[in-house]
């Protein structure tokens, strides 16, 4: 509280020449010097806020103020935070449910990629036996057909040796019987006779 304080000056029969008590002194131009006292100075000497008279009021505005403060806080500021907090959980939520459905697609599509692997090595495996089996077939039937044609000229050839041999052995009687004529020819320098020779090379020759 501001007090202004009064002070009421006494004016007394001065003697002549001489200033009455209380008057301020003339300046220099024959005025009255202006004194001025600042209000609750004199009477308090304390800096307001630190004045124990003003606590009461101080307190009465700290009260309202805090109180305004703390409605600011819960109808405005948390209200705020707790919408962006409960916005950023359920966005969090979101992708953790995208996440694990995203995880579940892949797994099931390495699941599926690792049967068809298994299959086509499977069915890779199968083909492969069925090449071999085809050419062991293949090769199986060749074999055959090549010894059957290699019997077959066997055969073809034995029996031509066999002719062969059947003219030669032929022709070396009739060559025996011509050469055996003509040297008993030329030793008796007479006929001979054939039917003779033949028999004795026949004899011979069995």
């Amino acid at each position: 509280m501001l007090v202004t304080s009064a002070h009421a000056q006494e004016t007394t029969p001065a003697a002549p020449g001489a200033e009455p008590h209380g008057t301020p002194p003339a300046d220099a131009h024959g005025g009255a010097a202006a004194h001025t006292e600042v209000p609750g100075e004199a009477a308090h000497g304390a800096f307001p806020p630190f004045d124990a008279s003003t606590f009461p009021s101080q307190l009465l505005w700290l009260a309202i103020t805090f109180g305004l403060f703390y409605l600011f806080l819960k109808r405005v500021v948390l209200p705020r935070i707790g919408g962006i907090l409960e916005l950023r959980r359920d966005r969090i939520a979101q992708d953790l449910d995208q996440a694990a459905l995203m995880k579940s697609e892949a797994d099931a599509a390495v699941a599926a990629y690792e049967q068809e692997l298994t299959e086509a090595k499977a069915k890779a495996n199968g083909i492969g036996q069925q090449a071999r089996d085809a050419a062991k077939g293949e090769a199986d039937a060749q074999r055959r057909k090549v010894e059957g044609e290699l019997e077959s000229k066997l055969a073809e050839a034995e029996a031509r040796i066999a002719s062969i041999k059947a003219s030669a052995m032929a022709e070396v009687g009739s060559i025996a019987e011509d050469t055996s004529a003509a040297i008993v020819q030329r030793l008796t320098g007479g006929k001979v006779d054939r039917a003779a020779l033949a028999a004795a090379v026949k004899a011979a020759r069995g």
